[in-house]
């Protein structure tokens, strides 16, 4: 019997230990127990834990979303670099089915993109979307009053018909989330960048077209390339942090707890109809993209 295996993994002669941590989910600051979505807080732990390994050559980040929340997108990747540079490690990102919109931007804090050949990657752009429904309440005899202190409070309202001067302004404010986005493209990706202008235009293409256009290093599979890199004896560490009763990230005290009997169904009850609406949202997100 070899003794090296009765010592803890991290003293063990030849063996790497590569913490991996998943990022996974639309991206946005809300949520709920029955509800996956990324944010800075749900992620922020295992990032942390992740990044704290200290034999670790390198932290291995698995990305797959869609998309959502620009702020919740800058601030993972900010923090992704912040402990980068803290702990001294290299940061390998690996996409899953799709790293697109702000899941792009999250995958921009690596030192190094790696994607399957069939993953979807790009999308960047900025995109605000909604309905009109001023001609539907008309029908049913509704009558919208709305009474605001500033010209502009209710800009955009669904219920009533869309002013130009509203529209330009929403443009004009995407338009400085987009130049923001392309910037971070050019600093993460430098001159492994193609010239083509369809970068930037919100296309998305699968693994093999983004290594051409340079928004990926290379394709690839996390197993398969930490072994050709590490050794056959590299192990992946999942770090994850607290989940709650429905196997959801936990970022902070849920709903769920310190609750019980009653509340428990009543607290379910009440997050059923936003989480219902929630998972028609996140499905939309992730059929974009074929998903």
């Amino acid at each position: 019997m070899k003794l090296d295996r009765l010592l803890p993994a991290r003293l063990r002669r030849n063996e790497v230990i590569i913490p991996v941590v998943r990022l996974s989910g639309v991206i946005s600051a809300g949520g709920g127990p029955l509800r996956q979505s990324l944010s800075l807080a749900s992620c922020a732990p295992s990032l942390e834990r992740a990044f704290a390994t200290k034999q670790a050559p390198v932290v291995a980040l698995i990305v797959n979303s869609p998309g959502g929340s620009p702020v919740q997108s800058r601030l993972i990747h900010s923090r992704i670099r912040e402990l980068a540079q803290k702990h001294v490690k290299r940061v390998l990102v690996f996409v899953e089915d799709v790293a697109a919109s702000g899941g792009y931007m999250i995958a921009l804090a690596g030192d190094e993109i790696i994607a399957d050949e069939t993953s979807i990657v790009g999308s960047i752009g900025v995109v605000s979307s909604g309905f009109g429904f001023q001609h539907a309440i008309e029908k049913i005899g509704v009558e919208r009053r709305v009474h605001t202190a500033g010209a502009n409070k209710a800009i955009l309202d669904p219920f009533q018909a869309e002013r130009p001067e509203d529209v330009a302004h929403l443009k004009a404010l995407q338009a400085e989330m987009h130049a923001i986005f392309i910037d971070m493209v050019k600093q993460g990706r430098g001159a492994k960048l193609a010239d083509d202008p369809d970068i930037f235009s919100g296309l998305f293409w699968t693994g093999v077209k983004a290594r051409e256009l340079g928004l990926i290093d290379t394709c690839g599979l996390l197993g398969k390339v930490v072994a050709e890199r590490y050794g056959e004896k590299a192990k992946l560490r999942l770090v994850q942090g607290k989940r709650n009763f429905f196997g959801r990230p936990q970022p902070g005290v849920g709903i769920l707890a310190g609750e019980a009997g009653g509340k428990l169904g009543e607290s379910l009850a009440a997050a059923l109809p936003e989480a219902m609406i929630g998972a028609l949202e996140e499905r939309a997100s992730w059929q974009r993209f074929g998903l």
